[in-house]
């Protein structure tokens, strides 16, 4: 009895199901790349201090360059030669003439180093490339 009167009352409806799947899915996408976008600024890399120091932004179709004290560079999470970056960043300044460069080497570091990789980076086309540092303090 009970069971036939809830089928008279049932009318049209909207199956949520799909769209909690949806947003659950997103939530989980969102979360993971916003993970791998701070583990690359989270490298063990000791910035050196400066008095002008901004805050860290991440900016659209920047390429990061991380220089560990061992003077490794790395991008991505992958490590890379100085021909290799060569060629990366060019290739990337071919695509987009404006392409910002980030470099973040390691306050231990060796100047020539930091020096190849900016020239590198000169070399290849990129107008300005950007030197990360930590405010004092």
């Amino acid at each position: 009895m009970l069971i036939g009167k809830k089928q008279d009352e049932a009318g049209p409806s909207i199956e949520m199901t799909p769209i909690i799947d949806m947003v659950f899915l997103l939530l989980i996408f969102f979360l993971v790349a916003t993970t791998y976008q701070q583990s690359e600024r989270e490298l063990a890399i000791a910035l050196p201090e400066a008095e002008a120091a901004g805050p860290i932004s991440t900016m659209l179709r920047e390429i990061i360059i991380n220089i560990d004290s061992e003077g490794t560079i790395i991008i991505g999470g992958q490590t890379h030669t100085l021909e290799e970056l060569r060629s990366l960043v060019a290739d990337a300044v071919r695509v987009n003439p404006d392409q910002k460069v980030s470099v973040r080497g390691d306050k231990d570091i060796a100047y020539g180093t930091i020096a190849r990789v900016l020239d590198v980076c000169k070399a290849a086309g990129v107008q300005q490339p950007f030197l990360d540092t930590v405010p004092l303090g």
